[in-house]
């Protein structure tokens, strides 16, 4: 198993763990399959009233898809298959609230799993980055996601300046990306802490109100993801140019903001 969740009956909090940090928690198809299936398992948990989620190991929450997944397209340009579509809560009609808690890198895909938690909680070690630009890909999916949650200036330098530029914890806080920072090590704590106090709440309030906050971005989301697998059949480089940038990628290290 790739992920997993450990719940306390008595706080009535859940915490799901993605469990690869030899790779990171990057996301491969089993990964995928599984958060699809948690998500769906904890709709029917009503000992649960609230979920943390985090990433194993401290190094990373997750740095998104992992590059070895191999994942078969069709070969008609109008159908694209994207396994991280699968991933978040909401997407699994999960209304639980959330709370992503983040030490080490996330970047590229993890946005797919952040973009879905009602709020996120980081550690001091964190840094946000997407990488998608400097491998010829489009970032469509992820743009989306972050500009419902940052300013559109400060999604468009993450995403342009690719892995030249990670965006500190501290940077993150400042434009609304996360809603607290702690020492190192402690954003479990902290987000578990929140989760907590969330799920001593009467279940039907704290649920209706996480799905009111979704449906007032639900509207622009769509209308972002429609466009996004045409964006990228145009945009993408052939895979195996990916693999060359990927492979020949500067070792100088990146500028942290």
């Amino acid at each position: 198993m790739t992920v997993r969740v450990t719940a306390d009956q008595g706080t009535g909090v859940a915490v799901v763990t993605l469990d690869r940090p030899e790779r990171h928690n990057a996301v491969d198809l089993a990964m995928a399959r599984e958060l699809g299936a948690v998500w769906r398992a904890l709709r029917f948990d009503d000992t649960v009233r609230a979920v943390v989620l985090t990433g194993a190991g401290g190094r990373a929450f997750s740095t998104g898809l992992d590059r070895d997944a191999v994942v078969p397209q069709p070969a008609s340009p109008y159908s694209q298959d994207d396994p991280l579509l699968a991933i978040g809560p909401k997407t699994n009609d999960l209304w639980k609230p959330v709370i992503a808690a983040v030490a080490g890198m996330a970047c590229g895909g993890a946005f797919y799993l952040l973009g879905e938690a009602d709020f996120v909680v980081a550690d001091e070690t964190a840094v946000f980055f997407d990488p998608h630009t400097s491998y010829g890909m489009v970032s469509a999916y992820e743009s989306v996601l972050t500009a419902q949650r940052m300013p559109y200036g400060e999604v468009a330098r993450m995403v342009l300046m690719g892995n030249a530029e990670r965006v500190s914890a501290r940077r993150a806080y400042e434009v609304g990306l996360v809603s607290e920072v702690t020492e190192a090590g402690g954003a479990s704590a902290a987000a578990v802490r929140c989760a907590t106090v969330i799920a001593g709440y009467p279940t039907e309030g704290v649920q209706g109100s996480v799905r009111a906050l979704w449906a007032a971005k639900e509207a622009a989301r769509e209308r972002g993801f429609a466009t996004a697998p045409h964006l990228i059949s145009l945009g993408n480089l052939p895979d195996e140019r990916q693999a060359e940038l990927f492979a020949g990628r500067p070792r100088t290290p990146p500028r942290i903001r």
